[in-house]
């Protein structure tokens, strides 16, 4: 499994160059890079903030 920052960027990539081959696809997965963007903020936190 990939750390969240790789995963993030990965992700960024693939809705960047999916409209070359589907724009639905790059549009539905725009819900999903949000999530993961506001998921690995909240882990970013927690952990900043755990002693």
């Amino acid at each position: 499994m990939s750390s969240p920052p790789e995963t993030l960027a990965a992700l960024s990539t693939t809705v960047v160059l999916f409209p070359r081959l589907s724009l639905p696809a790059a549009l539905l997965l725009v819900p999903y890079l949000l999530w993961v963007a506001f998921a690995t903020a909240l882990n970013a936190s927690i952990w900043h903030l755990n002693p």
